[in-house]
This record gives structure tokens, C-alpha cells and sequence, in this order.
């Protein structure tokens, strides 16, 4: 196995940088002068950074695919303020020679930590039925190894390895906070929706190297994907009380809580309003702070334009 020692933090302007990087992103294009350069997205766990292949762009371009390791020679160049690599050279690298751990980011988290303290809220769900099912799908081999390494998402929050995890740990840390406050709510169905509202972003996301959808994902989505797997644990169980599962259905098939960003209906009852109302919390708080700690302008108190939430978001002063 070939250790990689350099990281996109390490990389400093006027810098030579020999090493191997992740291609997430790929695209050959045509200057202004006519002449065809490479634009390359290279990732590894430390972060992102671009580079570009101006010589011999065309037979680069034949040797490797996007989501590729590649070894490459290069200058690191300031481009007006943004870091990128300015790549001479360019050969693939076998998979077998690489540990995938070097290249994706992950949650600073300990994985085994969370989830244990996520299976610590199923201990305490009082209901045998919804306990029974949890557990039931937690027990799964399969599901458990996807669930403890699956990222939340492709882009906007928790996209990292063992992002799905973090994400269901902090909403069901919230949903017992407001089960303590709303005190009318069904604490267990709450928090039961809440641990398994995105369980099937399991199937909708691949993972191995790098983040995307699946044709699983592409064509159905994590919502219903995740409703299947609870019907299919609830066929397996015996007497699980059909309105109780209808309402569980309901919290995942509303959790984000408009027609327009997915959900099949819209929530109609406090305990998927509040897995909605958090779920949506916990993901936009991520996506801020995520992005704070991306923007390598130490010069001004803002973050750059975020164009999905169209506003500068403010990163404090130094006073």
C-alpha cells in the first residue's frame, strides 16, 4: 500500500506538490486562445482544491475517470485568492494501492461512541413495538455497517463518512430535548421517526470513494427507501400495531416537510412536525458552520456568497 503524506492542508502558494488526490470533479475544455486545458476537482480527507492541466490536456484526459486515484506533479498557484494546482503531469494509481480512509472526510466524532449512545435512546423508548423494530433493523449486519460509515448527504450537510450517523445522533438529542418541553407529543414515536427518518439514505448514496446517488437513490429516493425497510421489518415482526406503524410511515414520508423538497405529504401530526422542524435545523446548522470553516478569507468577518441560501453568512470578528 503507497502511504500518502501530503494533504490539501499542507499545501501552500509557489509550492512543488508531488502527491496523490481523489478526482471528484472532471471536465476538458477550450481556452480563449483555442487550446483545450483540463479543469479537475481533486479531493482527499483533509478537503477540496482545483486544479488545472494546461499541456497535453487531451492525452491526460484519457487516463483516468472521475472518481480515480491519481498521482500528480504540480505548482500550487494563488488564482485571485482561491489555491489551485497548476498539474504537469498525471498518472492513475490501483485502487489496491491506496487506503480510501486517506480520501474521504469523516465525522471528528468517534463512530462507536455515537452509536452507542444513539442505542442508549432505543433502551429507553418504553414502547415494545417500536423498540422491537429498531432494534430489529439496527441488528441487521448490513444495515449497521452502512449506517455507522454512510454520510447524511451528497453536498449540503454532513457530507462525510459517518455524516448519517452524526446527523440522526444530534436530531434525536434534539426531539428528546423537545419531548421534555411539548410534553403532550408521543416521546417514542418521536424518537423513533427521528433515528430513522434518513435511514434510507443507506441505499440512495454510494460511498465507497467518493459521494453519489445510486440508481436506487436517482429513482426512488431516501424517503421511500426508508419506508420500505420499515415495512419489510414490520412484516417480520408479530402484531405490530397497524396505527402505530401508519403514523411512523407518516413521520418519514413528511420529514421534510413540502411537496417541493421531496416529501410525499406534508406533516400532519406534532410528532412529524417537530422530526421535520429539527431535521431541517440540525442540516442548516451543519451547512453554515461547514461553510464558516471553508472560507480561507481570514481577512473579512463573511463567508463568501452561499448561493443555495442566498446570503453572506457571518463568521464573527476577532474583538
Amino acid at each position: 500500500m503507497t502511504t500518502k503524506d501530503l494533504y490539501v492542508t499542507d499545501i501552500e502558494a509557489g509550492n512543488k506538490i508531488n502527491g496523490m488526490f481523489l478526482v471528484t470533479e472532471k471536465n476538458l475544455a477550450v481556452s480563449q486562445k483555442g487550446s483545450p486545458y483540463l479543469n479537475l476537482r481533486l479531493r482527499d480527507k483533509t478537503g477540496e482544491i482545483d486544479g488545472r492541466v494546461w499541456d497535453n490536456a487531451k492525452e491526460f484526459n484519457r487516463l483516468f475517470q472521475k472518481g480515480d486515484i491519481i498521482a500528480i506533479r504540480s505548482r500550487a498557484v494563488n488564482y485571485r485568492n482561491v489555491m489551485q494546482l497548476s498539474i504537469s503531469h498525471i498518472e492513475k494509481v490501483d485502487d489496491s494501492l491506496i487506503d480510501p480512509a486517506d480520501y474521504s472526510p469523516a465525522t471528528s466524532f468517534n463512530i462507536d461512541d455515537m452509536f452507542e449512545e444513539l442505542m442508549s435512546y432505543i433502551e429507553g423508548i418504553k414502547s415494545p413495538p417500536l423498540r422491537e423494530l429498531l432494534n430489529a433493523i439496527f441488528h441487521d449486519d448490513h444495515i449497521l455497517t452502512a449506517f455507522k460509515r454512510a454520510p447524511a448527504a451528497k453536498g449540503l450537510h454532513h457530507c462525510y463518512i459517518g455524516g448519517l450517523l452524526e446527523h440522526t445522533l444530534s436530531v434525536t438529542r434534539l426531539l428528546d430535548m423537545a419531548a421534555h418541553h411539548y410534553r403532550t407529543v408521543n416521546r417514542d414515536l418521536m424518537i423513533a421517526g427521528g433515528i430513522l427518518h434518513d435511514i434510507g439514505k443507506i441505499y440512495e448514496l454510494s460511498f465507497a470513494k467518493m459521494i453519489d446517488y445510486t440508481d436506487k437513490g436517482r429513482l426512488i429516493g431516501h424517503i421511500v427507501i426508508g419506508v420500505e425497510i420499515i415495512d419489510q421489518k414490520i412484516a417480520a415482526l408479530d402484531d405490530f400495531p397497524e396505527q402505530l406503524a401508519l403514523e411512523l410511515r407518516h413521520i418519514l414520508l413528511s420529514h421534510h416537510g413540502v411537496l417541493e423538497f421531496g416529501s410525499p405529504k406534508r406533516p400532519k401530526t406534532p410528532e412529524a412536525l417537530l422530526v421535520n422542524m429539527i431535521d431541517d435545523l440540525d442540516a442548516k446548522i451543519n451547512a453554515f458552520q461547514g461553510f464558516i470553516d471553508s472560507s480561507n478569507d481570514d481577512e473579512s468577518h463573511w463567508t463568501p456568497y452561499h448561493r443555495l441560501f442566498e446570503r453572506f453568512i457571518y463568521k464573527g470578528s476577532d474583538e
